[in-house]
C-alpha cells in the first residue's frame, strides 16, 4: 500500500502539472531562506491561504518545495555574508565564512549544496522505513495513550528550550487557553468567547499561524530598519564563486561526517520542539570533538560546513516522524504543514497516516525532489540570490504584510480573521522581544482539542477513575514515566554540571 502511494505521487509529479508547484516552492524557499529573519515558517504561513484552491497533493508539492529549499538558501548568506538566512545556518558561519574570506566561497557553497541534498535524502529514507512501523503502533493507541502523548509532546517542547522551562510552560499554557475557546469538543457548550460569535468555533489556526510567524517577523524587521544585510551584501558582478566542484567532491571524501550529521539531524528532528538549530549545532560540535585536528575548526575547515548542513536538511525527514505518526508537529514548519492539511479537510493526529497516505507520500516525494533541486538551482543562481538581502525592509515588510492579510481575508471572507492575524502578530512580536517560544504556544493550540477530547473519553470509559485506568495500561505507564523524566531533565542536567565543576 505504501509503495503504491509513493509511486502514484511520483507519477503525478512527473506526468502532470504538479512539477510547476514544486518548482515554485523551491524558488520561493530559496528566496525566503536567503533573507535573514524570514525562513520557511514565514514562507509557509504566506502559502496557507494560497493552497486553498489547490488539490491536496499539489499543496503538498508546494509546501514540500519550500521546506526542502529554505535551509540551503540560508547557507548561502551564512557563507558569503556571515549572516545566517535561518537560525540553523548559524553553525555554518563558523567555517563557511572563513572559507569565503580565503577565496573559497564556491567550495563552501558546493559542499553545502551536496551535504544539504544528501542529508535530506538520508532523513527521508529513514522516514520511509519508519512509516510502516508507525502505522502498526498508531493502531494500538487508545484515548488514554493519545492524551498522555499530547502531554508528553508539550512537556518535551517546553523542556527543549534550555534555560527557559518556565517560559516554555507559560507559552504552552497560553496555547491551551486559546485551544479551549469555543464549543466543547464533547458537550458542545460554548465557553471563553466573551460573547463574540466569531469565537464559537474556536480560534482559527490559519490566522493565528500567519500572525505569529509572518506578521510578527515583519514587525521585528520594520523596527530594525535598513536593508536585511546592511552594507555587507556584495555586488553580483564583483563576487567570485569558483571551486564548486571541489566542494561537492569534499562531501564524498568526508562521508563519515555526512553520515554523522544526517543521523544527528534525523534523531533531533524526530524530537518535537528541538528542531534544526539544535541539530546543526550538535552535529557541528560532535564533528569538532571527534576530529583529529579540532583546532582547524573556525578557521575554514570544510567539515564544519558539511556536518551542520547535512543535519539541517535531515531534520526535515525526522520532524515528519512525530507529525505523520501522532499528529505532533516536530518543528514550526511541520506545524504550518499541519495547518495546510487542516485547510484541506484533514485533521491532525493518527488519521493523517491512516487515511491520508497519498498526501503524506506526496510530501515525501516533494521533499526528496526539492532537497536535490534546491541545491542544483541554488548553485546556478547563488550570486543573484544574495542581492535579495540588499532590498530595504521598507519594501519587504509592506509586501509581505499585504500578501499575508489579503490571503487570510480571501480564505473565508471575514474581516475578523484579519483582525485576529494582526493581534496574533503583535503577540508573536512580544514573544520574540521577551524570548518566549512561539512554537510551544502553536503546538499547544494544535494539540489542545485532541488532548481535551481524549481526556473526556478516558473519563467516560473509566467512570471518573482516569489515573487508575491509565496505570492498568502498559503503554500509558510508559508515557507517564517518559513525561516525568522529561520534566526532570533540566534538574538532572544542572546537577550533572555542578558535579562536573566540583571535580
Amino acid at each position: 500500500m505504501g509503495l503504491d502511494a509513493l509511486l502514484s505521487a511520483v507519477v503525478e509529479l512527473v506526468g502532470g502539472g504538479s512539477f510547476l508547484y514544486l518548482l515554485a516552492g523551491v524558488l520561493l524557499g530559496l528566496c525566503f531562506g536567503v533573507i535573514p529573519g524570514l525562513g520557511g515558517t514565514t514562507a509557509l504561513a504566506l502559502l496557507i491561504p494560497v493552497t486553498y484552491g489547490m488539490s491536496s497533493l499539489d499543496a503538498m508539492y508546494l509546501a514540500g518545495g519550500v521546506m526542502g529549499a529554505t535551509s540551503f538558501g540560508g547557507s548561502i548568506t551564512a557563507i558569503l555574508l556571515n549572516t545566517p538566512g535561518t537560525a540553523p545556518n548559524a553553525a555554518t558561519t563558523f567555517d563557511g565564512y572563513p572559507l569565503a574570506k580565503q577565496g573559497k566561497a564556491g567550495m563552501a557553497i558546493g559542499a553545502s549544496a551536496a551535504a544539504s541534498a544528501l542529508g535530506g535524502l538520508i532523513g527521508l529514507f529513514t522516514l520511509l522505513l519508519f512509516i510502516p512501523v508507525a502505522k502498526e503502533v498508531v493502531l494500538k493507541f487508545g484515548p488514554a495513550e493519545f492524551f498522555l502523548l499530547t502531554v508528553l509532546g508539550l512537556a518535551a517542547i517546553a523542556v527543549s528550550v534550555r534555560g527557559k522551562l518556565l517560559r516554555g510552560l507559560i507559552a504552552g499554557g497560553l496555547g491551551l487557553i486559546f485551544a479551549f475557546v469555543g464549543s466543547d469538543a464533547i458537550t458542545g457548550d460554548i465557553r471563553f468567547t466573551g460573547g463574540i460569535d466569531y469565537l464559537w468555533d474556536g480560534i482559527p489556526l490559519v490566522p493565528t499561524l500567519t500572525g505569529m510567524f509572518a506578521i510578527a517577523q515583519m514587525i521585528e524587521l520594520a523596527l530594525k530598519g535598513g536593508s536585511v544585510a546592511g552594507d555587507e551584501a556584495p555586488d553580483a558582478k564583483t563576487m567570485k564563486i569558483s571551486g564548486v566542484g571541489t566542494g561537492v567532491l569534499s562531501v564524498f571524501k568526508n562521508w563519515p561526517t555526512l553520515l554523522r550529521g544526517s543521523l544527528i539531524g534525523t534523531i533531533i528532528g524526530a524530537i518535537p520542539g528541538l528542531g534544526g538549530t539544535v541539530a546543526a549545532f550538535l552535529a557541528y560540535s560532535s564533528t569538532v570533538q571527534t576530529d583529529k585536528d579540532p583546532d582547524s575548526f573556525g578557521k575554514g575547515n570544510i567539515k564544519g560546513v558539511i556536518a551542520p548542513e547535512a543535519a539541517n536538511n535531515a531534520k526535515d525527514g525526522g520532524s515528519l516522524i512525530p507529525t505523520v505518526a501522532f499528529g505532533i508537529p516536530g518543528s514550526a514548519e511541520t506545524a504550518l504543514f499541519l495547518a495546510i492539511l487542516v485547510l484541506h479537510g484533514m485533521n491532525p493526529g493518527p488519521a493523517i497516516l491512516l487515511y491520508n497516505e497519498r498526501e503524506v507520500y506526496g510530501l515525501i516525494v516533494a521533499l526528496t525532489a526539492s532537497a536535490v533541486g534546491a541545491s542544483l538551482i541554488g548553485l546556478l543562481i547563488a550570486r543573484w540570490l544574495v542581492l535579495i538581502t540588499r532590498i530595504d525592509v521598507g519594501i519587504v515588510v509592506p509586501v509581505v504584510v499585504a500578501i499575508s492579510l489579503t490571503g487570510v481575508y480571501v480564505l473565508e471572507g471575514r474581516m475578523a480573521d484579519v483582525l485576529l492575524t494582526v493581534g496574533m502578530g503583535i503577540l508573536g512580536y512580544l514573544m520574540i522581544r521577551f524570548d518566549y517560544p512561539r512554537l510551544t504556544l502553536i503546538i499547544a493550540l494544535v494539540l489542545g482539542e485532541t488532548a481535551e477530547r481524549s481526556f473526556h473519553q478516558v473519563m467516560l470509559i473509566s467512570d471518573g477513575q482516569a489515573l487508575a485506568f491509565m496505570l492498568n495500561r502498559p503503554v500509558s505507564v510508559i508515557l507517564i514515566v517518559a513525561t516525568v523524566i522529561t520534566f526532570l531533565l533540566p534538574s538532572l542536567r544542572r546537577l550533572r554540571q555542578k558535579r562536573a565543576l566540583v571535580k
